[in-house]
């Protein structure tokens, strides 16, 4: 027959038992997710940005709870203290180009102001202003979704009117790198005046990548409460021919019935530290004009917040 006693140790003998692996399997974690915090892959390349705004390219021989070490690709090997580093990113195959770091910005996801069939990923975020007037600011909700807010303040002249809009987007990859289709909208009001609402309804097919692409677009306007009776077609592209430069063109077609208006927009983009600095030309073409118009473009996205950037 049992004793109480008996039990009674082996019952603590029991929890201690219990006890003792669950120390154990705490341990084994530890120590599993400490090699997995030091081992690395030394084939990977990497950006690795410094709080004080530099930035180092290479592979990462070794890293711990408070360093990290790397082999630079033009002055040997850097030991960085972790709380000195703002942020590592690993850099893709096809992002080098002749040994240097050609790396997706930003920007790639509109021309001068129209968007295209990519997006900004989860976290990503930009202020564009175009002519002082124009401001606008974008964020990424998911990969797949973003949305952004405009306003040309005309209330600082003397309390005038001033548009403001919301400007939601969904991207939807078909092939990547390749194909991308873009839905979206522009949607607003003017501030200070009643019943004035206005916007455009698109549909986005980009074919190519994000530095080299070329985008057909169809969009319905919208002001007053009335739908424009024909589409507005576009066509645009960009391709970067260096590190921090594109060439870009966005064109316009409207349709009046019997007469047609083409708006064709020439330029450039130029990057500087990671803003964009765009420039060009807007030409209008339409039938019943006889004069030649070339209006300049001015405008510049600066990055907000980026996990690329």
């Amino acid at each position: 027959m049992p004793h109480p006693e008996v039990d009674k140790i082996n019952n603590i003998d029991m929890k201690n038992f219990i006890l003792f692996f669950i120390i154990l399997d705490f341990c084994l974690s530890l120590q599993t997710n400490f090699s997995q915090t030091t081992s690395t892959d030394t084939t990977k390349l990497y950006r690795i940005q410094t709080l004080d705004g530099n930035e180092y390219i290479g592979n990462i021989l070794h890293r711990d709870s408070t360093a990290l070490r790397v082999k630079t690709m033009n002055i040997g090997v850097i030991d960085f203290k972790w709380k000195n580093i703002g942020k590592i990113i690993e850099i893709k195959q096809e992002e080098l180009k002749n040994g240097a770091d050609w790396y997706q910005v930003l920007q790639s996801s509109r021309y001068f102001w129209s968007p295209n069939g990519y997006g900004l990923r989860k976290g990503e975020a930009y202020f564009q202003n175009i002519w002082v007037l124009y401001n606008q600011m974008g964020v990424g909700i998911t990969d797949h979704f973003s949305v952004g807010l405009g306003l040309i303040p005309l209330f600082f002249f003397g309390g005038m009117a001033s548009p403001v809009w919301i400007t939601p987007k969904f991207s939807i990859p078909v092939i990547k790198d390749k194909l991308n289709l873009g839905i979206g909208a522009l949607t607003g009001f003017v501030l200070g005046e009643n019943k004035t609402g206005f916007g455009v309804v698109y549909g986005l097919a980009t074919y190519g990548s994000r530095d080299n692409n070329l985008t057909l677009g169809l969009g319905y306007g919208y002001a007053g409460g009335s739908w424009s009776k024909a589409p507005v077609m576009t066509i645009s592209g960009m391709t970067r021919v260096g590190k921090k430069t594109y060439l870009m063109t966005e064109n316009y077609i409207f349709n009046f019935g019997s007469s047609n208006l083409i708006v064709a927009g020439l330029g450039g983009r130029s990057l500087i530290r990671k803003a964009g600095l765009d420039y060009g030309l807007a030409l209008p073409f339409y039938s019943g004009l006889g004069t030649f118009i070339a209006i300049p473009w001015l405008g510049l996205t600066i990055p907000i917040e980026s996990k690329y950037n």
